[in-house]
């Protein structure tokens, strides 16, 4: 086993046992965090350079894109949970849906470059890429790494935990978001574009349906089928966008 490789598997192994402990004990609002120590941990270790952890800015065109991903599969879920009529807009409050949007949405872009992205599309992709992968096995075991991350935070009593039948839907879902912001990060190289999607796609999620059973703006109580992450419909839309995403950028796209 190649030294790259030896170095993802055991940094993804602590990543997830430290959040599996901290989701087990009560301080699942702070899992994230230790993410940022450990990237930075082991890519002194690696000596891996700024550019193989994806600490790059990323061209005007790959952060279009990466805003374009949240808008398209967002906005369809939307239009699909109206035209089904599981949308009730009598007890909106739109200046808190704006609030929630813009927070959610900005917060998440600074935190998770050096948390989940700069740790997942950030060292474990360099890692990975220094042992030898090609784009498309790292694209696929970083997707994992970020699924089984999860896995603690919805299935323990963290206060974002899920009904059991929603699980296996929202893990497969956080594989595909993994597989769509690990090709952003592909084809531009850069973490911040991948950061960018995510924010996007929290901000105006969350503000919108909100997580699990809750209901956010939209009003929609039948989550586990319009659900973005957490239903069936998101599962499709999400599907969707990946298999179109790879075909479009190639599985062979470098950095310009």
């Amino acid at each position: 086993m190649k030294r790259g490789v030896a170095f993802a598997i055991l940094g993804s192994t602590v990543a997830i046992a430290i959040t599996g402990a901290m989701d087990a004990t009560g301080y699942s609002v702070f899992s994230a965090l230790p993410l940022c120590p450990l990237m930075f941990l082991f890519w002194y270790l690696q000596r891996l350079s700024k550019t193989e952890v994806g600490f790059r800015l990323g061209r005007r065109e790959h952060h279009a894109q990466a805003i374009l991903y949240p808008l398209v599969v967002l906005g369809a879920a939307t239009l699909v949970a109206f035209a089904a009529g599981a949308v009730n807009l009598d007890d909106t409050n739109w200046r808190h849906f704006w609030l929630n949007l813009l927070a959610g949405g900005a917060s998440t872009i600074l935190v998770t470059i050096i948390t989940e992205e700069g740790f997942f599309r950030g060292w474990l992709w360099g890692a990975l890429k220094r042992g030898g992968l090609t784009d498309g096995r790292t694209l696929l075991w970083t997707s994992i790494a970020f699924s089984l991350w999860h896995v603690t935070g919805v299935s323990l009593e963290t206060g974002f935990d899920l009904p059991p039948a929603q699980i296996p839907v929202y893990l497969v879902n956080a594989t595909l978001l993994g597989l769509i912001w690990g090709m952003l990060r592909m084809v531009s190289g850069s973490i911040v574009v991948a950061s960018v999607s995510h924010g996007v796609w929290n901000g105006i999620n969350y503000a919108l349906f909100a997580f699990g059973t809750k209901v956010g703006a939209l009003g929609v109580e039948q989550t586990s089928i319009f659900g973005p992450e957490v239903g069936f419909v998101g599962l499709a839309l999400n599907g969707a966008y990946a298999l179109w995403l790879w075909r479009s950028i190639g599985a062979r796209s470098q950095p310009e």
